[in-house]
């Protein structure tokens, strides 16, 4: 997968979480759970295009690492909208391996980064 699809796919989680959040109840508990949804999956786009213009090695890792948080967390918020009872699980479980995928994704490009720096021992990472 190319720099522009994994880009478009990121885009897509962010607006199916929207896509989403528009159609849960509203109430305090709903809300925050849906802020903090909101939050996670629309930084998980933003950071990888971050990372995409990072300025080294070590910048592009760090951001990623962000993307992997920030995935993880996304994945978290829509687990607790499920056990909660506020979304049925198999509604978002498509959107749950999405982001599952994300995160693998994220990992791997970390660790191929990680090893080519270690591999070349002149890098600053």
């Amino acid at each position: 997968m190319d720099e522009q699809q994994f880009k478009q796919r990121t885009k897509a989680i962010a607006l199916r979480v929207i896509k989403l959040i528009g159609a849960l109840p509203r109430g305090r508990a709903e809300d925050v759970l849906a802020r903090q949804l909101m939050r996670s999956a629309t930084s998980i786009g933003a950071n990888y295009r971050a990372a995409c213009r990072g300025r080294s090695a070590a910048d592009m890792i760090a951001r990623l690492s962000v993307v992997e948080e920030e995935a993880d967390e996304a994945i978290y918020w829509i687990e607790l909208l499920t056990e909660s009872d506020y979304v049925p699980a198999k509604k978002v479980e498509p959107l749950r391996n999405e982001i599952h995928e994300i995160v693998s994704m994220t990992v791997a490009s970390i660790k191929t980064l990680r090893s080519r720096a270690i591999q070349n021992p002149k890098s600053k990472i």
